[in-house]
C-alpha cells in the first residue's frame, strides 16, 4: 500500500475525491491520503483511525469528539459535542470528549478575513462560531455511518435512518449500533456538502436546548481535571521572572554571582524587560527572585498619574480637531443645531485588572536538537494557535505541538502568549529538560494587561417631542480597539449618530477584558438615556420603547425585562430599579437591578438582577443561566470594587488585598434569566451580563436618589462625594 501525506483543509479532509480517501490518523492527527482502490487498505485505517476529523468511533460503541475550543468554565466541552452529538445523532451516554490538536487549518472556525480560520475561545464566539461547522461534520459522520450500513446490508441508503447510536432499517426490521458498524465502515468517494435544510429542524433536537450536565465537572469534583499547573514531567525545572512595576523598565542585575550560587538555581537569562531564573523547585526559584537586586530604567509611563489623567483628557475631547471617526450616520451637526434640548455628560472608567482565578503558567519541552517542542497550557489559543512558540524557537509551526488543558478563568488575559513565550525562552536555555513557567499573583496584578482606561464625552438632543435625534459620542483612551466597542446604537432609532475615538499613550499594558469597551460604552449610553428621561420626565422603559420601535427583538427583550422585574410595581422604601439594554457578540440583552444605598458609608447594594435574553437557539439552557450569573456577579465586582491606579507609571495594587473584589456578603438575593425563545442560530452569551451592571446600577442610583455617578467604579467614597454635591 502506498500512503502519502499532505496538508489539506477541512473540506477537503471530509471529503474525498479524485479516486482518494483522507483520513485524520492518530499519529501526529496528520491527514492521510489513501488510493481507493485499496479496499483492505482503507479498512485497516478506519480500524485504526477516527470516522472523520472530529470524531472517533470503536466497536464496543464508545464515541469519542473533540472539542475546538478552550474550557474555561464556560461549557465549550460539553456545548460543541452537544452540536456534534445532535447532528450524528449519538447517544450521549457514551459519548467522550477530548481537546482537538491545536491545527486551524482542520478544527478552525471562520476568522475575521476572508477564508480565514482561527482556533479562539474569546469575544464570545465559542458556540457562535463553531455551531454551524460542528453541525456539519456531526452530519457529515452520520452519513458515513447510513452509507456504511447501507452497503453492508445491501440496500439503498434512502430506505435508512438514524436514532440515538443506531442505524434502522424499517423495512427490512433490520438494526444494527454504531459500534457493530466500525468492522465495515466505508467512507464514500465523496461525502455530502450538507446544506443548511439538509440538517435536523430543531423542532427535533433531542440534545441541544436540554439541559445536559457538564462534561467536565465530575472530573474538576473529584480532582481528576489537568490543569497545566497539575502536570509533573520527568526532569522538569521551573522558571520565574521578575518583571517591576512599571511596564517595559529595563532591568540591570547587580547581583548575579550571588544568585547563581544559591542551591538549585540552575541559570539566569535576561529578558529585555525583566531577569528570568531557572532554579530545580518553585521554591528555590521564587526565593532567588525575592533575592535579586535589580536597577530599574525609566520608561514610557514613568511620570503617568491614572487619576490626574483625566482633567487632561477633559481637555484632549474640548478640542476643535476631531480624532478618529469611528461610526456616522445622519447629520450630529444640524440636529444639534435644530434641537430644543441638548444634553452633555462626561463619564470617566479606570482600569480593570483580569484577576482569573489560575495564576499564569505554562510548560514547555524543547528537543535536545532544538528543532521541535511541546507546550503544556491552559490557553485561549489566541489569534496564534501555536502561541508564538515557533517564532521564539526560530523552529516551524509544524514542529510544535500543543497540548490544551483546562483554565482556571481567561476573561481575555490567557489570549495573550506572552507567558507561553517567555516560557519557550527558557526552556530553550535547558532543553532537552521540560521547565516549567509560573507567574505569581503579584507578577499578574503589577506587570497585568488591563481593560483601558477611558474617559467618554456624550452630547444628545431632542426636539419639542422629547425624542431623541442625536447622540455623539467621544471617547479618549490609550487603545481604539479595546475601547470602543460597544459604541454604537444600532438597535436605537436615533436618526443622526457620531463616533469617534482621540488617541493617548502612556506605556501601561492593555488587553481585551470580558465585553471589552461595552462596559463603560454602554454605561455612559444607557445612563445619559436615564438622565434625558428623568429631565422629560419619561419612564426610562417607555423612553427605550420608542427607540427600539423598529427592532422588534431588542424590544421583546425590554418588555420581558420590564414584566419579570415588575417594573411597574411600586418600589420599596429606600430602594429603586434601574434598567439598562445592549447587544453584545450578537445576543440582546435587558438587564434591571434593585439596590439600596447607605447614606452613611455610601455602600450601594444590589438586592436583585433580572435579565432577559435573545441569544438566537440555546444550545445549553442551564449553562447560559450559570453564563449570565456569573457575568453579572463580575460585573458587579468591577462595577463597586475593582480598580487599578498608576502612580508615576507605577501600578500600585499588587494581590487582593489592595484590589478589591465582590464578596460573598455582597452578592444579590437573587439572578433571574429569562431566555427568549429563538430559531436564530446561536449567539455569544459569556459577555452579554457583565456590561449590564453598571448602566443599571447608575440609572437606579439616579432614580433612589436624583444624583448621578459617571466615574467607574463607584466606590464608597465616590458615591458619598455624589450624595454630598
Amino acid at each position: 500500500m502506498s500512503t502519502s501525506i499532505k496538508s489539506v483543509g477541512r473540506r477537503e479532509f471530509l471529503k474525498t475525491s479524485s479516486g482518494v480517501a483522507l483520513f485524520i490518523g492518530v499519529s501526529g492527527m496528520l491527514p492521510f491520503a489513501i488510493s481507493c482502490n485499496n479496499k483492505e487498505g482503507i479498512k485497516a485505517q478506519l480500524k485504526m483511525h477516527p470516522l472523520t476529523a472530529w470524531v472517533r468511533l470503536s466497536e464496543d460503541g464508545q464515541i469519542t469528539i473533540y472539542n475546538p475550543a478552550a474550557e474555561m468554565g464556560q461549557g465549550s466541552m460539553t456545548s460543541l459535542p452537544v452540536v456534534f452529538a445532535e447532528e450524528m445523532d449519538a447517544d450521549w451516554s457514551k459519548v467522550r470528549v477530548e481537546f482537538s490538536p491545536q491545527e486551524p487549518e482542520i478544527y478552525g472556525s471562520e476568522g475575521w478575513r476572508p477564508g480565514s480560520k482561527i482556533m479562539l475561545s474569546a469575544g464570545s464566539r465559542v458556540t457562535k462560531s463553531n455551531y454551524p461547522v460542528m453541525r456539519k461534520a456531526g452530519a457529515q459522520a452520520r452519513y458515513v455511518l447510513l452509507h456504511t450500513a447501507a452497503k453492508h446490508w445491501n440496500v439503498s441508503i434512502d430506505e435508512l435512518r438514524t436514532e440515538i447510536g443506531f442505524v434502522i432499517n424499517n423495512k427490512m426490521d433490520q438494526k444494527i449500533s454504531y459500534g457493530e458498524l466500525v468492522p465495515f465502515l466505508d467512507v464514500p468517494t465523496t461525502l455530502p456538502d450538507i446544506q443548511e435544510d439538509q440538517l435536523k429542524n430543531p423542532k427535533d433536537f433531542r440534545l441541544i436546548g436540554k439541559d445536559i450536565p457538564r462534561y467536565e465537572i465530575p472530573a474538576k469534583i473529584n480532582g481528576t481535571a489537568k490543569f497545566t499547573m497539575d502536570i509533573r514531567l520527568p526532569d522538569m525545572l521551573y522558571g520565574v521572572l521578575e518583571r517591576g512595576n512599571l511596564h517595559a523598565a529595563r532591568p540591570n542585575l547587580q547581583n548575579e554571582k550571588e544568585i547563581l550560587a544559591m542551591s538549585g538555581v540552575q541559570k539566569i537569562v535576561p529578558f529585555d524587560y525583566a531577569i528570568g531564573l531557572i532554579a530545580t523547585s518553585l521554591e528555590v526559584a521564587l526565593a532567588a527572585k525575592k533575592a535579586l537586586k535589580i536597577d530599574w530604567s525609566s520608561a514610557a509611563a514613568t511620570g503617568y498619574d491614572s487619576q490626574g489623567i483625566y482633567a487632561e483628557y477633559e481637555k484632549v475631547a474640548s478640542e476643535d480637531k476631531k480624532g478618529e471617526a469611528l461610526h456616522e450616520i445622519g447629520d450630529v451637526k444640524q440636529a444639534f443645531g435644530n434641537a430644543a434640548k441638548t444634553y452633555t455628560a462626561d463619564f470617566k472608567n479606570d482600569y480593570v485588572y483580569h484577576a482569573q482565578m489560575e495564576p499564569l503558567n505554562s510548560i514547555v519541552k524543547v528537543a535536545e536538537d532544538g528543532k521541535s517542542a511541546e507546550v503544556w497550557v491552559g490557553s485561549q489559543q489566541g489569534g496564534d494557535t501555536k502561541l508564538g512558540v515557533p517564532d521564539a524557537l526560530g523552529i516551524p509551526a509544524k514542529d510544535v505541538n500543543v497540548h490544551l488543558q483546562y483554565l482556571g478563568g481567561g476573561f481575555g488575559r490567557r489570549s495573550m502568549t506572552d507567558f507561553v513565550v517567555e516560557c519557550a525562552i527558557l526552556a530553550k536555555e535547558m532543553a532537552p529538560s521540560p521547565v516549567k513557567l509560573m507567574w505569581t499573583r503579584e507578577d499578574d496584578m503589577t506587570y497585568g494587561a488591563f481593560r483601558p482606561l477611558s474617559f467618554q464625552r456624550l452630547t444628545a438632543s431632542t426636539d419639542t417631542k422629547g425624542k431623541i435625534t442625536a447622540l455623539s459620542h467621544l471617547v479618549v483612551a490609550e487603545n481604539g480597539n479595546l475601547a470602543t466597542s460597544g459604541i454604537r446604537n444600532d438597535y436605537y432609532d436615533i436618526g443622526s449618530q457620531f463616533a469617534e475615538w482621540r488617541k493617548t499613550s502612556h506605556g501601561i499594558r492593555l488587553k481585551h477584558w470580558r465585553a471589552v469597551g461595552h462596559g463603560p460604552n454602554k454605561f455612559a449610553i444607557e445612563a445619559l438615556l436615564d438622565e434625558i428621561a428623568l429631565d422629560q420626565k419619561i419612564d426610562p422603559v417607555d423612553l427605550r420603547r420608542k427607540l427600539m420601535s423598529k427592532s422588534p427583538r431588542a424590544l421583546a427583550t425590554l418588555e420581558k425585562a420590564a414584566e419579570i422585574s415588575e417594573w411597574n410595581v411600586p418600589n420599596t422604601e429606600g430602594k429603586a430599579k434601574g434598567l439598562a439594554f445592549l447587544e453584545r457578540s450578537g445576543t440582546l440583552s435587558t438587564g434591571v437591578c434593585e439596590i439600596s444605598v447607605d447614606r452613611s458609608t455610601g455602600k450601594i447594594n444590589v438586592h436583585r438582577f433580572w435579565s432577559a435574553i435573545d441569544a438566537g437557539v440555546i444550545v445549553q439552557p442551564d449553562n447560559v443561566k450559570a453564563q449570565m450569573e456569573g457575568g453579572i456577579i463580575m460585573g458587579m465586582s468591577s462595577v463597586l470594587k475593582e480598580q487599578i491606579t498608576v502612580l508615576d507609571g507605577k501600578i500600585q495594587q499588587s494581590n487582593f488585598d489592595t484590589y478589591q473584589l465582590l464578596r460573598m456578603e455582597d452578592i444579590p438575593d437573587s439572578i433571574e434569566t429569562f431566555m427568549i425563545e429563538s430559531t436564530e442560530s446561536p449567539q455569544g452569551v459569556g459577555e452579554s451580563g457583565t456590561p449590564l451592571v453598571a448602566c443599571a446600577i447608575a440609572n437606579a442610583f439616579l432614580r433612589l436618589t436624583g444624583k448621578r455617578l459617571r466615574h467607574l467604579p463607584f466606590t464608597p467614597e465616590r458615591v458619598l462625594e455624589v450624595l454630598n454635591t
